[in-house]
């Protein structure tokens, strides 16, 4: 089945390591990914101003990946899949929604395909890929104490159908698991990165962030491992501005996990992106070359 990838507009802006590395790890696991035609984005921005605006840009993502001939969607960004499913769930279940949105879609020749299937990066190498392929790819290391971080928005909501669980995810737990780390639980797991309060309340912000880089420092971990852009952004590269807003010095490396899957997989660290990371990876990439 063809993959078509919608990239948003973080990944393609500061966000470059991750779409590196995706495009590096799928082929590798036997996925071809098709891009759409065009830059576009998810809707988000204006949701607050337009809610059917956001829900027909979203829609014409989806239009534009069927018109590849692919049967399901890969969203690498939290927030555009959280988006992009809220815009299919109101199209589904709203006819007078449906019927406008597909009008419109049929002025530029396009269709919206009700059996699009939408993937995130987690569930896609868990669920599609498969935790086991993923096994017998890699060369496991040993002695990794990895922490994760999941996000808010592919586990909340629940009633939206979510990536993982919203009370204990565990999937990129064990695709963590699957290159040979240890996991480590924490009390802060599932607090917000706060990226969204960015452009509010920098203080606050920070402080989110900070306040999680400054506990995994005191457990002492050899990383963090993310899977969404504003993610990446708030604990790579702003964690000097996270530990001055929380008086901590702070010197935690922070990887994709498709950057730490690359690695197991043989994959050059340049072509990952990780020349890209801010935070101090080398410490994590010195450990994995021991």
């Amino acid at each position: 089945m063809k993959t078509a990838v919608f990239w948003g507009c973080r990944i393609l802006t500061s966000q470059y390591a991750y779409e590196m590395s995706v495009r590096e790890v799928m082929p590798k696991l036997g996925v071809e990914l098709a891009d759409l035609p065009e830059a576009l984005c998810c809707g988000d921005p204006v949701k607050s101003v337009n809610d059917f605006a956001a829900t027909y840009l979203s829609a014409r993502v989806m239009a534009l990946a069927h018109a590849l001939d692919a049967g399901q969607l890969l969203v690498p960004c939290n927030r555009c899949h959280f988006t992009i499913s809220e815009a299919k769930r109101s199209i589904e279940g709203d006819k007078k929604v449906s019927e406008k949105v597909s009008g419109m879609l049929a002025e530029e020749k396009l269709e919206y395909n009700p059996n699009m299937r939408l993937w995130h990066v987690i569930d896609f190498l868990h669920g599609f890929v498969g935790l086991e392929k993923v096994k017998k790819a890699v060369k496991p290391w040993k002695g990794l104490r990895l922490a994760s971080h999941v996000g808010c928005q592919i586990i909340r909501y629940s009633d939206l159908g979510r990536v993982d669980n919203a009370e204990n995810p565990t999937k990129l737990d064990e695709l963590i698991g699957a290159v040979g780390a240890e996991t480590v639980d924490y009390a802060e797991k599932l607090d917000c990165c706060g990226a969204h309060l960015l452009l509010s309340h920098v203080d606050t912000a920070f402080s989110l962030a900070g306040a999680k880089l400054r506990s995994l420092r005191e457990l002492g971990v050899d990383g963090l491992v993310v899977s969404c852009p504003d993610c990446g952004l708030m604990y790579d590269f702003k964690q000097k501005d996270a530990a001055a807003t929380v008086g901590v010095k702070l010197e935690i490396p922070v990887v994709y996990y498709t950057q730490l899957l690359g690695l197991a997989l043989g994959i050059d660290q340049e072509k990952l992106g990780l020349h890209l990371n801010q935070s101090p990876v080398d410490r994590l990439l010195m450990k994995i070359s021991v």
